[in-house]
């Protein structure tokens, strides 16, 4: 290892350095609720995000019902058709449909292949043909999740704040780092 080069970076450039995966967006269906289940209840995973983890394959199910199947826009992130994450585009509340929200998640085995940055960029690409009113995209990511900003910023996103106290996370009130993705800003291909 070259001198002042930490075991964190270097694995950082290693995993920079794998080829990406051909992956494709999909809705989720009942039937991918074990694939689902393979994110859904890894705390590695989960840490950073609002939701609890689904421990059983019933948590899954309701998950599913409640929130996965009566949303505007929540896709499987899958490689060869099979769900490796998920990907979810939400409006913002009330009359501000100019903007949206964006979240993933990846399952663990998957982290570091550039996975999830191939699907926020495809589903940025999508969402403001489908949503042509659509004028800003906006994710947060928790001050600590580094992954995850490293992937908001190679899918062409702006960083635009620390928004200091914004989210509770696993009932603790946490910092966020604020990104957008405008639809004048150039797509990342």
């Amino acid at each position: 290892m070259e001198r002042g080069t930490t075991p964190q970076l270097k694995q950082l450039v290693e995993e920079e350095q794998k080829p990406i995966p051909d992956i494709t967006l999909r809705q989720l269906k009942h039937s991918d609720v074990e694939d689902l289940m393979k994110w859904k209840s890894d705390d590695r995973v989960m840490r950073f995000t609002t939701r609890q983890v689904c421990t059983t394959k019933d948590e899954a199910l309701d998950f599913t019902e409640r929130f996965i199947m009566p949303h505007p826009w929540f896709r499987a992130i899958c490689i060869e058709d099979r769900p490796v994450g998920s990907l979810a585009i939400g409006p913002a509340p009330g009359d501000e449909k100019h903007r949206a929200w964006i979240g993933y998640s990846l399952a663990y085995d998957y982290w570091g292949r550039g996975i999830a940055t191939a699907a926020v960029k495809k589903a940025v690409a999508i969402i403001f043909k489908e949503w042509p009113h659509l004028e800003r995209i906006e994710a947060v990511a928790d001050v600590e999740n580094r992954r995850s900003q490293r992937v908001l910023e190679k899918a062409g996103f702006q960083r635009e704040a620390v928004l200091r106290k914004f989210i509770v996370i696993k009932d603790k009130v946490r910092d966020v780092v604020m990104y957008s993705f405008l639809s004048t800003d150039p797509l990342v291909e």
